[in-house]
């Protein structure tokens, strides 16, 4: 049975964000997701969950100035400490919450930087952050962002990625394969999935066109579908579309 979860910060956006756990439920989701919870006390976070009757699978470290067009900070060297400082909350945040996954947005190049010494600051902030969660049993997961839609991203594949979490050597150290995000910049889904689907902690999906829901576009989820229950996958998949309407009316993909 495959475990679906709902980004709170894509669908039920006709809600406050605190409302929208409730919603999920109602919609039959068992598990949430979402980029950021720092704007809100974490008691407040937690205690929608709990009412809610929803696990929260999955967040992202702070990664700068979201508003500004900023993607995550893990690769700049100049602000290592706001990095490390903001892996110290998000921890903070994941035992609060009993989340088991955090994820890291590496983030872009900035012009006139090594690539070299950005892909070595991000190795080095993986390891310190696998290092923060491990105690506590906590992944820590990298996702590459199609450079089309955040161009200048410095992980926007499968393979720099893996290898960035080569050199990183750590066992709390894992992919979140984004379906949307892969389908834009490589393809090969399927292949992809059973290859590495050991290494993989988490999955998010939408449509290609669009990043719309399953079904608007070109993908063939029914197949990928099949094919990690055929695989045993165990983990949350997780839906980061943009509903074309409603998100309600978004859920026919699910049933069928």
């Amino acid at each position: 049975m495959l475990r679906f979860s709902a980004n709170l910060s894509f669908l039920f956006l006709e809600r406050p964000f605190l409302e929208r756990f409730a919603a999920a439920a109602a919609g039959g989701f068992k598990g949430v997701e979402f980029h950021f919870p720092y704007a809100f006390p974490l008691d407040e976070v937690a205690d929608a969950a709990r009412r809610a009757g929803v696990e929260v699978v999955l967040f992202n470290f702070p990664a700068g100035d979201w508003a500004a067009g900023e993607r995550g900070i893990a690769c700049l060297p100049e602000r290592v400490g706001e990095f490390r400082d903001g892996v110290a909350e998000a921890a903070r945040y994941a035992e609060g919450l009993g989340c088991a996954r955090v994820n890291c947005l590496a983030g872009r190049r900035p012009a006139g930087v090594d690539e070299g010494l950005l892909t070595q600051t991000l190795v080095d902030n993986l390891r310190h952050a696998a290092d923060v969660l491990a105690p506590t049993g906590g992944q820590v997961l990298i996702e590459p962002l199609n450079s089309r839609d955040t161009p200048g991203f410095l992980i926007d594949r499968t393979a720099p990625a893996l290898a960035v979490l080569d050199a990183a050597e750590r066992e709390n150290l894992f992919l979140q394969y984004d379906i949307y995000h892969a389908q834009v910049m490589e393809g090969d889904l399927a292949r992809t999935l059973e290859t590495h689907l050991p290494r993989i902690g988490h999955i998010q999906l939408a449509d290609n066109p669009g990043r719309h829901q399953p079904g608007t576009g070109e993908i063939n989820f029914p197949f990928l579908f099949r094919q990690l229950r055929k695989l045993g996958y165990p983990g949350w998949i997780g839906c980061e579309y943009v509903p074309t309407g409603p998100t309600v009316d978004s859920f026919e993909w699910m049933s069928a």
